[in-house]
């Protein structure tokens, strides 16, 4: 059990602040690596810093666990966090996420694959042809990013 789920068990439903991490990996295409979640949804890969973890080590695990792919170095992107991330899950859990994102061009190893939980599909996408249903918050970066890219 993790330190969220240990966390529930004290507070309930109640509105909690969690700290995640979210990595956008582009391979020497240039292309993004999406991962489509189990909500239907395209977004980067990412997730919740565990006790004593570091953002970018949660980024990095996140990274190989939704995807197979291992990445090395990061770039800080930004940090995102306000009432307007806010999120009520089904189930009655509520937070405020304050997510660190990053970027990554460095792609150790490892081999694209899903682990059909958090994750059900994950490509490469060229950013001129980012796929349907893709997070508006995502892309959004994405579209920043892109401009921010010397020709």
């Amino acid at each position: 059990m993790g330190y969220i789920e240990d966390l529930r068990k004290v507070v309930g439903n109640q509105p909690l602040i969690l700290v995640g991490a979210g990595v956008a990996v582009f391979n020497e295409k240039g292309e993004i690596l999406l991962q489509k979640g189990s909500d239907g949804v395209w977004g980067v890969p990412g997730g919740f810093v565990e006790l004593g973890e570091s953002t970018e080590e949660a980024g990095r695990r996140e990274v190989l666990e939704e995807t197979g792919i291992e990445v090395g170095k990061l770039e800080l992107a930004g940090v995102f966090s306000g009432k307007q991330h806010f999120v009520k899950l089904p189930n009655g859990d509520q937070y405020y996420p304050v997510t660190i994102a990053y970027v990554s061009k460095d792609i150790k190893g490892g081999e694209l694959k899903v682990d059909g939980q958090e994750t059900i599909e994950a490509k490469f996408f060229n950013l001129s042809e980012l796929p349907e249903g893709l997070n508006p918050m995502i892309k959004n970066l994405i579209q920043q990013y892109a401009l921010s890219i010397p020709q």
